[in-house]
């Protein structure tokens, strides 16, 4: 049964193209259903399991996460899709000659309210994180500069390259979700922290690991991770006495927030974001509905 789901994790890598925080989530999700289904069935054979996997043993499942392991219905929600689309594949490659999972129930999760801090707020955080004079500290306010100028995702923040920034023209070449290339721009202090971090810290940090590509390093020289960035905003947001709950999406909810806020179309702020449908954007317009009103106005004929 491994087998199956370790070919299903391939199709989504070479077929659509899904980022390995992606691809990580599914296969956590699917071994842990596979799991299930051998428990239940006590069977391993390949080929056979699968096709007696039906509604009620799916029900059964879904019972485990939510009574059983106590899962809050968004975890349910995902784990019960990654199901969805495996049964999926395997009816589209002829390995099940019925999908199990047409009729079946889910949890109804509602869209969650982004949580942002206030622009007084972000002016305290990267203001106390620029007054520092040691490399990583000089980095770390880059970091933040950056992280609120572009609305990046942390795990596209920590694969940008030094050669992915086009200071001439003042944006940022980024690769986001499906491997989905797009281009943020840069206000104008934010390329100056970035220029001033290249020419300076960068290069202390650098050390002996000349050919290191990574735009942000730690103090070997080495590529920084989604945990350290996680933990330089922690620790900047306890210096200015910001939110502690804060983490590197609050300051890209705050980035669409705020643009919004200040004018920003709902389609730009979809494009900066990388979101493939506007409809996943729209969670913003929360904030004000004058913004709703806005685009409607503009948008319709007779309007």
């Amino acid at each position: 049964m491994k087998q199956t789901v370790n070919s299903f994790l391939q199709h989504l890598v070479i077929e659509r193209g899904f980022s390995q925080n992606t691809l990580d989530a599914y296969s956590n999700d699917l071994n842990q259903f596979r799991e299930f289904v051998e428990n239940k069935l006590h069977s391993s054979d390949d080929q056979e399991a699968w096709r007696l996997v039906d509604i009620n043993l799916l029900n059964a499942y879904i019972s485990e996460l939510r009574d059983n392991r106590k899962y809050r219905d968004t975890t349910t929600a995902r784990k019960v899709a990654a199901v969805r689309s495996f049964f999926g594949y395997l009816s589209a490659n002829g390995l099940i000659s019925e999908d199990p999972t047409e009729n079946l129930g889910s949890p109804r999760v509602g869209r969650t309210v982004p949580k942002f801090i206030s622009e007084d707020d972000v002016k305290r955080l990267l203001s106390t994180a620029a007054d520092t004079g040691t490399p990583e500290g000089r980095r770390d306010a880059s970091i933040l500069e950056l992280l609120y100028a572009t609305g990046l995702r942390v795990s596209e923040l920590v694969a940008l390259n030094v050669q992915d920034i086009d200071f001439e023209e003042g944006f940022i070449r980024t690769w986001g979700k499906g491997s989905k290339e797009r281009i943020v721009y840069l206000y104008p202090d934010a390329l100056s922290s970035l220029r001033v971090y290249i020419g300076g810290a960068r290069v202390e940090l650098l050390s002996e690991k000349k050919g290191e590509t990574a735009l942000y390093l730690n103090q070997r020289g080495e590529r920084l991770t989604r945990q350290w960035v996680w933990n330089i905003l922690k620790t900047g947001a306890k210096k200015a006495g910001v939110d502690p709950k804060i983490t590197p999406h609050t300051l890209r909810h705050s980035f669409a927030t705020h643009l919004l806020q200040n004018g920003a179309s709902l389609r730009h702020v979809q494009e900066l974001l990388g979101h493939s449908s506007i409809s996943t954007t729209q969670v913003y317009t929360h904030l004000t509905d004058s913004h709703v009103r806005e685009e409607y106005e503009r948008s319709h004929p007779r309007a």
